[in-house]
């Protein structure tokens, strides 16, 4: 079968990713037709993750002013057969026309929301923070790394969070919409400290709300690559 066309290419940096444990019940209503909950160990976890957007083209074309931005995005992980892919509660970036087409196109829950970003070295250690929104309505990720760069192991809790190529959105109408996403294996930094600040109904609902107050079982930063997200294919 032929590959659908290139949609985006960009270089994803300073991935900031915090994993929670969570209930399988909380996730299935979720879950795309066609695919099934994923899990490591048992568990079944569901991540935080803001990061840099860089070098965006879309279809090839830089858009101006649409070149580099932030996003921060609430995803759980699946599968479908042997293709391991992740599945977003909610995507936030800053910029109106992104959301626009990421809903348009892919059918994601894309919302458009002021953010902000810090990265700074302290010695060996780094410190992230991603932050969004503004007054009663602000929210901010963070955390401080220890150690050095290293490739997850195979069988690891960082392979299983960083190395799901594939994205599932369902649809309107039931179906399901399966992208592929190819970036080369990335390192990660373990966080030493870690924690999410801020009002999360409001944009992660009150479901979501019990498991987001909770510390994060686990925290990694990750420097990332250039990644291509490509064309999506209904399956269902």
């Amino acid at each position: 079968m032929k590959q659908p066309g290139r949609f985006l290419t960009a270089e994803w940096n300073n991935l900031l990713m915090l994993n929670y444990v969570v209930d399988p019940a909380l996730l299935e209503p979720f879950v795309p037709a066609g695919t099934e909950l994923d899990s490591f160990r048992g568990k079944t976890y569901a991540s935080l993750i803001g990061f840099e957007f860089n070098n965006t083209r879309v279809l090839r074309v830089a858009v101006p002013f649409h070149r580099s931005f932030e996003e921060v995005n609430l995803r759980f992980y699946v599968r479908r057969g042997d293709r391991r892919g992740v599945v977003f509660i909610r995507e936030l970036v800053p910029r109106y026309a992104v959301a626009f087409i990421a809903r348009t196109v892919f059918g994601e829950n894309y919302l458009s929301v002021s953010m902000s970003h810090t990265i700074e070295s302290n010695g060996d250690a780094i410190e992230a923070e991603y932050a969004w929104g503004a007054g009663s309505n602000r929210c901010s990720m963070r955390m401080e790394t220890e150690g050095v760069d290293f490739l997850p192991a195979d069988g690891s809790l960082g392979q299983f969070i960083t190395e799901h190529y594939w994205g599932y959105a369902a649809q309107q109408d039931g179906g399901c919409l399966e992208y592929e996403v190819q970036h080369p294996r990335w390192s990660i930094r373990k966080g030493k400290t870690a924690e999410f600040r801020g009002n999360t109904v409001r944009y992660y609902g009150e479901e979501f709300a019990e498991v987001l107050a909770q510390p994060p079982e686990s925290a990694f930063l990750v420097a990332g690559s250039p990644v291509t997200v490509f064309r999506g294919t209904k399956i269902r």
